[in-house]
């Protein structure tokens, strides 16, 4: 898909999330930054099923959501081909200040065997923990979930990524609310958008989007996962609405993977 990037952090976005995440700013930094592009702070204790991912370092890089007490779901863009000992979920804390909630290891990675990069579909994976969860889960949207994927429902999409495009990463957990996006001009927007494996969610003006960091992370309607933050075109441009994988079409591989 011409002209998009996957909402993953690159290496200079890990040392910049370090760096803030340590109190240490750059030359020329701003000492502050808007919420999540276009939204605003969220409190765990309302979005318990938010969950994000770091390296043993402890460097925040993607989200995800807790599905079964001992299973997440994230984006396979996030994990693909990483050992499970590289990556630790971090659940139940609102500020990645604090020592809130649970580091949980991951003992494995499922990634959908479909996959090949953000912008083919079938980004989507399953983290097995080495320990249950007390946050409860969030269930996942089925093929039975059509009205749920009707464009101009709204969305919440949450995470701790960039504050805009090419800035820095949030501290404290944010959410913002996007209308889904018609096929039609999701496919205008990207010509390889694949309506059976993905979803859109933006305004038409831009300024309300998910961004580098919010990777992995949720994307839900009436209180279900209906899309995991994917891919896009920078963040919060215009007429380019952020691309989230279609949950609903990958229902039956992912509910497996939380059965085994």
């Amino acid at each position: 898909m011409a002209n998009t990037r996957s909402r993953v952090w690159s290496v200079a976005g890990l040392l910049a999330a370090a760096a803030l995440s340590s109190g240490v700013l750059t030359a020329g930094a701003a000492t502050a930054a808007p919420p999540i592009v276009g939204g605003e702070p969220a409190k765990i204790a309302e979005h318990p099923w938010v969950v994000y991912l770091t390296d043993t370092q402890g460097n925040q890089f993607c989200g995800g959501t807790v599905a079964k007490a001992n299973k997440v779901i994230t984006a396979a863009h996030c994990v693909s081909g990483d050992k499970p000992e590289a990556v630790q979920v971090v659940a139940g804390r609102e500020s990645k200040q604090s020592n809130d909630g649970t580091v949980a290891k991951v003992t494995n990675i499922w990634v959908h065997p479909q996959y090949q990069d953000a912008n083919s579909g079938s980004d989507v994976a399953v983290l097995t923990l080495g320990q249950d969860l007390p946050q409860q889960p969030l269930a996942i949207a089925s093929k039975d979930d059509a009205p749920l994927y009707e464009a101009g429902k709204q969305a919440s999409v949450l995470g701790w990524g960039a504050t805009a495009e090419g800035g820095e990463a949030s501290e404290n957990l944010q959410k913002a609310e996007v209308p889904l996006t018609s096929d039609a001009d999701c496919q205008k927007a990207y010509p390889q958008y694949k309506a059976d494996a993905m979803v859109c969610a933006g305004l038409p003006q831009g300024g309300v989007d998910s961004c580098q960091g919010d990777s992995g992370g949720p994307l839900v309607v009436e209180n279900k996962l209906v899309g995991i933050v994917s891919t896009g075109n920078g963040c919060a441009r215009p007429n380019a609405p952020g691309i989230y994988t279609r949950v609903a079409a990958y229902h039956d591989d992912v509910q497996q993977q939380l059965d085994s």
